[in-house]
């Protein structure tokens, strides 16, 4: 958190199955009463349970006298000051969490490969640059860690970790602490948080927004030198900000800094080649070998066709076989009864059922949310990012919920536009799409919030009534891969149920659609992505006396 509107909550942690929220003041003069009042009225708005106040120089007498009357009233307010910080400092053992507590960070075979290789990379020197592609829930920013881990180890190595959003660059600093030991400093450079030159400088890792960083070379064309620049989602590079950051540290080049890519979708709308900036990947673990071979919960996907007025292709001739024409004769689009319906019998096939859904705009989440409360089986919420002309959710409000939701005080998320990358609830084992994309990316990365395995849980029940001919192509094509031989498998594979993609109605499978479908579409792969106006259909339909 610590974000400007953030209503007084720089951090929330959760400890013995409570909510901390901690208020940090790095004030020359101390800490007042009024501190003290913000923080336990930030209490009752995030829901917390215990309110800490960290002043490096300490509070005043009224602060302290009030200290005794809060926790007759059963506020446990606990306030730190510069050596109460030290000496819970000395506590912690000298190495990271990582190598402290055994067995909770082992990793997986083919994360080993990816560390090693960025490990080599660096510093045998023979490149000064990696691209490492994992699909979302394989764990490419644990690979990023533990190989910095490594490296740090044997020197003394910076990182600049850089994002395009600033939740990103949050999640990026919390991922990377239980890799670093006590004494290496971190610092969020953003926005919201503007930390001094010097500090900049010193700071083992500096984790900072792309747009931070270009104003900054904007304004004095220098940055700190440091020793790794990482970019994560690096299928955002290619723009004007990226370009100049490269440009200006070198990152990637023979005298500059190494530079290491991470993403799990390569692909890019325009005609950009990521690998121009970070070379060919180092390795490759896509979605579909991660559902094969275990590394990813196994996926039940139900497309369903019952919004679908087959009578409306009898009017479709000529070169009007586009997706957009398609799209405006082919489907009804009003129904979000019969989604959430499905969505409650999904609800009961579930162990501890979870569910994200995607939805098209702020009202269509708003209107979700009412509707699957109104039912009374679960409690949701809707969230979403600022809007310039609708409703507005403050960044306290998204912290707050999505602080519920990851507690299971809130089971369902009902999310517009966020979501889309770096936020991890791996326990989601309902998956809703009610949103139109026309872009692989995005799709690939919203499937992936429930890909993650989590301890319980077996199976993400995928629910996707959107209503787009690509989207029916993209269904296709992930069953088509998922059904493909994969050849000889190594390594030990955990039992699963089968990986399976159905076309649905309500009454259950409709094998019959899905085979019309597969006749009708000429290149599923092309057509996922495809424009309105591109011609997509391999003959027009011809529908004598059925409908099919």
């Amino acid at each position: 958190m610590g974000q400007s509107g953030d209503r007084g909550a720089d951090v929330v942690a959760h400890k013995d199955g409570k909510r901390w929220l901690v208020q940090v003041k790095r004030w020359k003069s101390r800490v007042g009463i009024d501190v003290v009042d913000k923080t336990v009225e930030a209490l009752n708005t995030y829901r917390a349970d215990v309110p800490v106040i960290v002043a490096l120089n300490g509070f005043d007498d009224a602060a302290l006298r009030h200290l005794p009357t809060l926790h007759r009233e059963g506020y446990p307010l606990q306030l730190w000051d510069r050596p109460r910080l030290i000496e819970r400092g000395a506590r912690l053992p000298p190495v990271p969490p990582i190598e402290a507590v055994a067995g909770r960070f082992d990793h997986r075979m083919y994360q080993e490969e990816a560390i090693t290789t960025i490990v080599n990379t660096y510093l045998e020197g023979h490149s000064r640059k990696a691209l490492i592609v994992m699909a979302t829930g394989l764990g490419k920013t644990f690979v990023a860690a533990e190989a910095y881990r490594r490296i740090f180890t044997g020197g003394s190595a910076r990182i600049l970790v850089l994002a395009h959003t600033n939740p990103l660059v949050y999640q990026l600093e919390r991922t990377f602490w239980p890799f670093l030991t006590p004494s290496q400093e971190t610092l969020v450079w953003n926005g919201d948080e503007h930390p001094p030159v010097a500090d900049l400088a010193r700071a083992s890792c500096v984790f900072a927004s792309q747009q931070t960083v270009y104003e900054q070379l904007q304004r004095s064309g220098e940055l700190p030198h440091f020793d790794i620049v990482l970019i994560d989602e690096c299928h955002h590079a290619g723009g004007v900000m990226y370009d100049t950051i490269l440009g200006e540290t070198r990152a990637g080049s023979d005298h500059g800094p190494f530079l290491l890519g991470l993403t799990a979708t390569p692909w890019r709308a325009d005609e950009t080649d990521i690998e121009h900036y970070f070379g060919a990947p180092l390795i490759t673990v896509d979605l579909v070998t991660g559902l094969r071979n275990g590394f990813l919960t196994n996926v039940d996907y139900r497309m369903f066709m019952d919004n679908i007025n087959w009578e409306g292709l009898e009017n479709l001739h000529g070169d009007r076989f586009t997706p957009g024409a398609i799209n405006r004769k082919l489907f009804i689009h009003e129904w979000d009864d019969s989604v959430v319906l499905q969505l409650r019998r999904a609800w009961e096939e579930q162990p501890q059922p979870r569910a994200i859904i995607f939805c098209g705009n702020i009202d269509h989440a708003v209107t979700m949310r009412d509707k699957i409360n109104a039912l009374g089986f679960t409690r949701a919420e809707a969230i979403f990012s600022q809007s310039r002309t609708g409703p507005s959710m403050g960044s306290f409000e998204r912290n707050r919920v999505l602080l519920d939701f990851e507690e299971r005080r809130t089971n369902v998320i009902c999310v517009v536009d966020v979501f889309n990358e770096g936020i991890d609830v791996p326990d989601v084992n309902i998956i809703v799409f009610q949103r139109v994309t026309h872009s692989r990316r995005i799709f690939i990365q919203q499937l992936g919030r429930g890909l993650r395995l989590a301890e319980g849980k077996n199976k993400v029940i995928v629910l996707d009534f959107v209503s787009d001919i690509r989207r029916f192509a993209a269904g296709l094509d992930l069953k088509d891969q998922l059904e493909r031989d994969p050849g000889d498998r190594t390594g030990p594979i955990r039992v699963r149920l089968p990986n399976k993609v159905t076309f649905q109605r309500v009454g259950g499978e409709d094998a019959r659609s899905e085979s019309f479908l597969r006749e009708w579409l000429d290149d599923v792969a092309a057509i996922e992505e495809a424009g309105d106006d591109v011609s997509v259909l391999r003959f027009p339909p011809t529908l004598p006396g059925s409908r099919l």
